[in-house]
């Protein structure tokens, strides 16, 4: 099996995911791009920010739209190393993200291709271009590997 370099972006998004489980947050993180520049880089933080909604989604959302001076990040993709949950997928399409790309699948806690779906609603604003899997192997390795210390 030929194994392809792993987009700039998702590396990027991992590396913010192990700078997350370095302080002892849940290892996610993720990238806003906009016209192939990185505009935010974020990590989970909803311990050290004691703010639940603190996820790296949000956090990654929030500088975006302080760095461009709008709320709706018209034309940015969105690189995260995990399915957003409910919130963040509503996040994501009030936000008008063109295109979503996660690395992992989360079962348990997801909403876009599992749970509440939030993007196949017809309430739902706005749908961006979702694409997974790139960096999953990564991804999943280092939550398990998170969750496996804590345990």
């Amino acid at each position: 099996m030929t194994r392809w370099p792993l987009p700039q972006y998702m590396a990027l998004a991992l590396a913010q995911a192990r700078e997350a489980a370095d302080s002892g947050e849940v290892p996610i993180g993720a990238v806003v791009v906009k016209d192939k520049k990185v505009i935010a880089a974020a990590r989970n933080a909803p311990r050290a920010r004691h703010d639940p909604t603190s996820h790296a989604e949000i956090e990654a959302i929030r500088e975006a739209a302080r760095i461009l001076g709008d709320d709706r990040l018209t034309g940015c993709e969105l690189w995260v190393t995990l399915e957003p949950c409910a919130m963040c997928a509503g996040a994501i399409a009030h936000a008008r993200i063109a295109r979503l790309y996660y690395a992992a699948s989360d079962p348990k806690g997801g909403a876009v291709e599992h749970g509440a779906r939030v993007f196949d609603h017809p309430q739902c604003l706005h749908r961006p271009e979702v694409y997974s899997g790139m960096g999953e192997a990564e991804a999943a390795d280092l939550l398990r590997t998170f969750f496996r210390k804590r345990r």
